[in-house]
Parts: C-alpha cells; sequence; structure tokens
C-alpha cells in the first residue's frame, strides 16, 4: 500500500479533509487516531473543528507508515513512537552535553596538545619529548582538539 504521497503545502494549519488527502487517510481514521495516539492533538475551534499543524501531519504519515505499510498494529504503533522518543531525547540530551564539553574545550588549550604540536615541529620522531604528556583519560573532544593542533602544525 506504498502510494506516493503529496508534498506538505507551507501552511500553518490544515482541515481535517486536507490532512485527509495529504496522508492518504479517510478523516474518520483520523479521529479515531486521536484517540488511539495522545502525541496526536489537533487545535479545535468553532464548533469542534479540528485544525492540524505540520508537525502533526508529518505524525500521521509516521503513523500511517507504520500501520499500513510496516504492518503494526495500533499497540505496535503506539509503542515504536514512544520508543522513537525517547531516543531522540537520548540523542538530544548526548548532544548538548557534547556541546558543552566541546565550547568548555575551546576556552581552554592543553598544555600536552601545545607540547605535543611543537615536538612533531621539530621532527621529533622517536616519542623522547612525550614522556613529560600525562597519561590522563582524555575525553572525545579533548583528543580532536589535540589532533587539530597537531595538523596545523604540520601545516605550518
Amino acid at each position: 500500500m506504498d502510494i506516493a504521497l503529496p508534498a506538505i503545502p507551507a501552511k500553518r494549519y490544515f482541515t481535517i479533509g486536507e490532512v485527509s488527502e495529504l496522508c492518504g487517510v479517510k478523516p474518520y481514521v483520523l479521529r479515531y487516531w486521536e484517540q488511539e495516539f495522545t502525541q496526536l492533538k489537533p487545535m479545535k475551534r468553532r464548533g469542534n473543528r479540528r485544525y492540524y499543524q505540520h508537525h502533526e501531519v508529518l505524525l500521521i504519515r509516521r503513523i500511517r507508515d507504520l500501520l499500513y505499510d510496516q504492518g503494526f498494529t495500533i499497540s505496535g504503533a503506539r509503542n515504536q513512537l514512544v520508543d522513537a522518543v525517547h531516543a531522540s531525547s537520548s540523542a538530544q540530551e548526548f548532544r548538548a552535553e557534547a556541546l558543552a564539553s566541546a565550547r568548555i574545550d575551546l576556552h581552554r588549550e592543553p598544555r600536552e596538545s601545545r607540547e605535543m604540536a611543537r615536538a612533531l615541529a621539530a621532527g621529533v620522531s622517536d616519542g623522547a619529548a612525550y614522556t613529560s604528556v600525562s597519561l590522563e583519560k582524555l575525553t572525545l573532544d579533548q583528543v580532536r582538539e589535540e589532533l587539530l593542533a597537531i595538523r596545523e602544525s604540520l601545516l605550518a
């Protein structure tokens, strides 16, 4: 049942009829999905008319894909959406921590990386100049900064 869906126009709100056409789902199915999927909450105005926003149209397309194309049950699709939200929030937390760490590391330049860069620039290849470098546990961002410093010294 993999039909090509039309592009979503650049509008702020969509009526249930428009969403029905954009997602290839009947309006009564959309109303039923509102009861089954807590994430789907269209704004209601004048006489309970539903107005969907762009992100809700995308969510409906995702639900449609899970149910019709991938063969999930309603509860299985609900679980998939919840798992996707948890995975997304975990990834966002990881990105935020990495970004904060990178910002901190950018403001201070490790002495060890400067020493290693100087040693490489001087042409020391036996590793004797590295004996003063402490073997501390480095974060990925610290290693990245050190490698960038080494590359800059070699290209200079």
